[in-house]
């Protein structure tokens, strides 16, 4: 009859990414022209609320502009604040569990206009998670000692003993 034992051990338990696509406009005073959009400071935590993921983020959006017929240049900053909703597969209740977010891909400006007067702007971003948890293992465990294997000497120390070592010192001229 077979012997288990139970390993407890920390795994993950779930996994899932999604990407988000976000559509801003702000309001900004006699832009002519978009220079440039780019995208720091992202930042983000991660709670479980039943089988859902509630991501809480955010990043600061910069947007390099020109106005006054292109003859000067200003940058906008605007931060945005964001919570996503991830849902996982059904999980049974674990303990010891740790939620690990990552940016799969960080937050970027794929898209930016002039609009009836207004910049619009588009940002990508994908996230991904795994929920980690301790789980229990079962395995089969042996409890019979195996044998010992026997070491048999090779032949090479029958050749140590038969090489003479002052061969050199007989042939000498």
């Amino acid at each position: 009859m077979a012997n288990y034992k139970e390993i407890v051990t920390k795994a993950v338990v779930s996994k899932g990414k999604k990407s988000f696509i976000t559509t801003r406009q702000v309001d900004i005073n006699q832009v002519s022209t978009i220079l440039g959009c780019w995208v720091i400071n992202h930042h983000f935590q991660g709670n479980r609320r039943g089988n859902d993921i509630i991501i809480d983020g955010s990043y600061d959006v910069n947007i390099w502009y020109s106005f006054d017929d292109d003859t000067k240049t200003d940058v906008f900053k605007d931060t945005n604040h964001y919570q996503e909703v991830i849902h996982m597969r059904e999980v049974e209740d674990i303990t010891g569990e740790e939620i690990i977010v990552r940016s799969l891909k960080q937050p970027n400006c794929v898209k930016a206009e002039i609009e009836e007067g207004k910049i619009v702007y588009t940002i990508e971003k994908e996230l991904g998670i795994e929920l980690v948890g301790d789980i229990k293992v079962k395995i089969e465990a042996n409890e019979g000692e195996e044998d010992w294997e026997e070491i048999v000497e090779d032949s090479s120390s029958q050749i140590d003993n038969d090489v003479k070592e002052d061969y050199i010192d007989e042939n000498v001229i």
